[in-house]
C-alpha cells in the first residue's frame, strides 16, 4: 500500500514529512535524482525523460500512485506524462493542484467558470524551468480572473539549499524577494513554488512582511492526497515497505537528508 513521492534532489523530503504526519499508516517510497539535481536549468525534454526515468523506478517499488513533489517536474513534465505515458492503473499527480486550491478556494474538481477571488496580487517563486513553462499562471487561468501573477526565477536557492548552505540561501531568498518587489511592491500572497523553499519559508515571510500571507506546499500537498485517497482507495499501491532511493552517493544524500528531517534517514542506490 505505498505511495512513491519523487523529486529532483532533497526538496520533496518537506511534502514526505507532512504526509508522514498526515498519513503515518501509508508506507512511502521516496527517489530523489540527486545525481542530476537541479532540475530547475534544464530543458523541458531533459526534464521529462529524467521524471519518467524516476517515475518507472516507483512503479516498480509497488506505488500505483506517484507526486511530482517537484514543481519544475509538474510543470515541465506532468501534463505530457498524462496524455501518453502513464500506464493504465496508475496515477502521476503534481503539487500545483493544492496551491491552487487553496488560493483560489475551489476544489480541482470545480469546472464552473473562472471567477473572482479575494487575492489580486501573487507573487511566484520558483525556479527558471517552473517560472518559464508558465504552467503556475496557465492552471490558475482556468480558475480565476483579475489575478496579476509577478514571476520571480529563484536562481541558486535550490543548489545552496543542497549543499546545506543555509546562509547563501538566505542571502539569495532575500536579493530574490527586493527584485519582485521592485517589479511587484504590494503581493497580496506569495506562492512558494518549489518544495525546497519551506525550508527558507520564515526567511521568506520576513522578507515579504507579516502582510503577505505566503503559501508553502507540504502541508497542502499532504491534505490533499488523504482527501485524493479517500475518494480513490483503490490507487494505494501494493508496496508495503518504506524506501529512500537516490541516484546521488547514498552515504552523502543520506546524511544532508537526515539534516533535513532530523530523524536518520537511509537512502540506498536506485
Amino acid at each position: 500500500m505505498a505511495v512513491g513521492i519523487f523529486d529532483s534532489g532533497l526538496g520533496g523530503l518537506t511534502v514526505l514529512g507532512a504526509i508522514e504526519k498526515r498519513l503515518p499508516q501509508v508506507p512511502l517510497v521516496y527517489f530523489g535524482d540527486n545525481a542530476h539535481a537541479p532540475y530547475g536549468v534544464r530543458t523541458a525534454d531533459d526534464i521529462y525523460d529524467l521524471t519518467t526515468q524516476a517515475t518507472e523506478r516507483l512503479f516498480d517499488a509497488g506505488c500505483d500512485l506517484v507526486i511530482l513533489a517537484c514543481n519544475t517536474a509538474s510543470a515541465a513534465a506532468l501534463r505530457r506524462m498524462q496524455e501518453g505515458w502513464v500506464p493504465k492503473g496508475k496515477r502521476v499527480l503534481g503539487v500545483f493542484v493544492p496551491l491552487i486550491e487553496a488560493l483560489t478556494e475551489r476544489h480541482w474538481g470545480d469546472n464552473s467558470p473562472p471567477r473572482e477571488v479575494g487575492v489580486k496580487h501573487v507573487a511566484l517563486f520558483a525556479t527558471p524551468a517552473t517560472v518559464r513553462s508558465r504552467a503556475f499562471q496557465r492552471e490558475l487561468a482556468f480558475r480565476a480572473i483579475g489575478v496579476d501573477v509577478e514571476a520571480q526565477a529563484c536562481g541558486g536557492v535550490v543548489d545552496a539549499i543542497e549543499e546545506g548552505d543555509l546562509i547563501l540561501a538566505e542571502a539569495l531568498v532575500r536579493s530574490h524577494v527586493d527584485a519582485l518587489k521592485r517589479k511587484m511592491p504590494e503581493p497580496d500572497a506569495a506562492i512558494l513554488g518549489c518544495t525546497h523553499y519551506p525550508l527558507m519559508e520564515e526567511i521568506f515571510q520576513d522578507a515579504l512582511g507579516d502582510n503577505v500571507r505566503v503559501f508553502s506546499q507540504a502541508s497542502l500537498v499532504a491534505e490533499s492526497l488523504a482527501d485524493y485517497l479517500d475518494r480513490r482507495p483503490e490507487m494505494v499501491g501494493p508496496g508495503t515497505e518504506s524506501l529512500f532511493l537516490t541516484t546521488g552517493n547514498p552515504r552523502n544524500v543520506s546524511n544532508r537528508a537526515t539534516q533535513f528531517l532530523r530523524r536518520k534517514i537511509e537512502f540506498i542506490p536506485a
